[in-house]
């Protein structure tokens, strides 16, 4: 039995507005983007590469994500009561194509690390069935944490899926993992790789200006991407964070949990708006990938190189 000493915090009437506003646009952009993206791919590109690979699944997760949102706009409103199974399938549903999106993510950074730091390294860490083979890893990963953490511990309370999991999801045992290995690691290792492949990269070994050129694109990509990774996912871990003291009595006063849940919900909808931002970085994506091709480093700077890591 929960210990809430607040009454139950119906926020529908702020958060009913805000979600038709942030994802009926997400959507439609979403669905055109990330469908025309996926028809590219599968349709246009004649050699399989690793970026391909990695892009096409963060398309599919993208893609079932933005499908969810209809089912998440439905089945979050009050009028609506749910089956606990029921909404914790739907919720793991949701979260797998969040977390998948951030694992893929974080494994496109490591891919871009190698190949353009430890271009030696290439034949024995990439290929296209091993690149397969993390892609299916993560798939399985993660719908087996989320059917694990929503499927057998919710227990929805007021009916509402969604809105107001049980004291069951906010236990430590499941939030600090969920942060740490959810949005922590992952986010320390693209912070990692980002930053040393801008450090190599900027630094000049070529007089072509086109190579130079060439970098610069790759630079400023590898920044957006971090940016948007940063506020999509970020804002959203705060925000579970922030709740879970909330849940768990840390925090106490009723307005604070009340706004709380609020921010939470609204980082919710924002990290959404990440599947158009990762459809239109594709094109661009692929274009990095290619400029990469005319850079060549030289051995003295894959020494130089190691002395980073």
């Amino acid at each position: 039995m929960s210990i809430d000493s607040c009454p139950y915090l119906n926020t529908s009437t702020i958060l009913d507005p805000i979600q038709l506003v942030i994802y009926i646009p997400t959507f439609i952009l979403g669905f055109t983007l990330n469908s025309f993206a996926l028809w590219i791919f599968c349709c246009s590109m004649k050699k399989c590469t690793e970026a391909s690979i990695y892009l096409v699944n963060l398309a599919i997760l993208d893609f079932f994500l933005v499908m969810s949102l209809p089912i998440k706009i439905h089945f979050s409103q009050d009028k609506i009561k749910v089956s606990s199974h029921l909404c914790g399938f739907l919720q793991s549903l949701y979260f797998t194509n969040m977390y998948g999106s951030i694992y893929t993510i974080m494994f496109i950074s490591l891919d871009r690390y190698i190949a353009i730091l430890h271009p030696f390294w290439t034949r024995v860490l990439r290929s296209p069935k091993k690149t397969i083979i993390i892609c299916v890893t993560i798939w399985v990963f993660v719908w087996s944490v989320s059917l694990f953490t929503f499927f057998n511990k919710q227990k929805s309370e007021n009916g509402k899926c969604f809105h107001n999991m049980s004291d069951n999801i906010w236990s430590p045992n499941l939030i600090i993992p969920l942060e740490m290995f959810g949005f922590v690691i992952p986010m320390t290792i693209i912070l990692y790789c980002s930053i040393q492949i801008i450090r190599t990269l900027r630094v000049p070994i070529s007089s072509s200006v086109e190579s130079e050129e060439s970098k610069a694109v790759i630079v400023r990509i590898i920044i957006c991407n971090l940016v948007v990774f940063v506020i999509c996912f970020g804002f959203t871990h705060i925000g579970i964070f922030l709740q879970f003291l909330a849940r768990r009595q840390i925090i106490s006063d009723c307005t604070v949990r009340k706004h709380i849940s609020i921010f939470l919900q609204v980082a919710l909808c924002i990290s959404n708006i990440n599947c158009c931002l990762d459809a239109l970085c594709y094109y661009f994506s692929v274009k990095e990938f290619r400029a990469k091709l005319k850079y060549k480093p030289s051995v003295t700077q894959v020494e130089n190189v190691n002395t980073y890591v």
